[in-house]
C-alpha cells in the first residue's frame, strides 16, 4: 500500500481541505449579506453550497487521517489555538501596525485574544473529558469571544453589548 505521508497527494489533500474550508466560510458570509439585502433565495443557494463544501472538506480531512479520538482532537485544538495566539497572530499584528491597516489590525487583535480563550476552553474540556458537565457557550458576533455562561455585561474583548452574544447549540 502506498504511503500518504510526504506524498503529492497529502499536499493536495491539505490544499483542498484549506480551499473547501475557506469556501464554506466565504459562502456563509455571502449568505448573510444576501439575507440582509433581501435576497433569501440567493442566501439559501450560498448556504447549500457552503454545506456541500463542508462535505468535501470533511472527506479530505478523513483521507488525511486528521480526525482522532476526542482526546486527540482536543489536544490538537489546544496546540493549534496556542500556535495562533503565541506565534501566528503576533506577527500579523506587528505587520498590520507597520502598514497602518487598522481594520486588519483590529481583526487580528480580537482573534489573538480569543484564540487564547479557546485554547483554555479546549484544555478545560480535555481535563474534564468524560464527566459530561453541561455547559452553555455564547459567542460574541463582533469579535468571537467565547463564554461558558450567558453574558452578564458587555464583551470583555471588544466592548459590544451582551446582546451581541449568540448561544451556541
Amino acid at each position: 500500500m502506498a504511503e500518504l505521508a510526504g506524498s503529492k497527494t497529502e499536499k493536495n489533500l491539505k490544499e483542498a481541505f484549506a480551499g473547501e474550508s475557506q469556501a464554506n466560510r466565504t459562502y456563509l458570509a455571502f449568505a448573510k449579506k444576501a439575507d440582509q439585502e433581501g435576497h433569501p433565495q440567493v442566501a439559501k443557494l450560498f448556504r447549500a453550497a457552503a454545506a456541500a463544501e463542508t462535505v468535501h472538506a470533511h472527506a479530505h480531512l478523513r483521507a488525511l487521517k486528521g480526525i482522532g479520538t476526542t482526546a486527540d482532537n482536543l489536544r490538537e485544538a489546544v496546540s493549534g489555538e496556542t500556535h495562533e495566539f503565541m506565534e501566528m497572530y503576533p506577527q500579523m499584528i506587528t505587520e498590520a501596525e507597520e502598514e497602518g491597516l487598522t481594520e486588519a489590525l483590529r481583526s487580528f487583535k480580537f482573534a489573538n485574544t480569543v484564540e487564547k480563550v479557546h485554547a483554555n476552553l479546549y484544555q478545560k474540556a480535555l481535563d474534564n473529558l468524560g464527566k459530561n458537565a453541561a455547559v452553555d457557550y455564547y459567542v460574541c458576533q463582533v469579535c468571537g469571544h467565547t463564554l461558558e455562561a450567558e453574558p452578564t455585561g458587555p464583551c470583555e474583548v471588544c466592548g459590544a453589548g451582551k446582546n451581541a452574544f449568540e448561544k451556541i447549540d
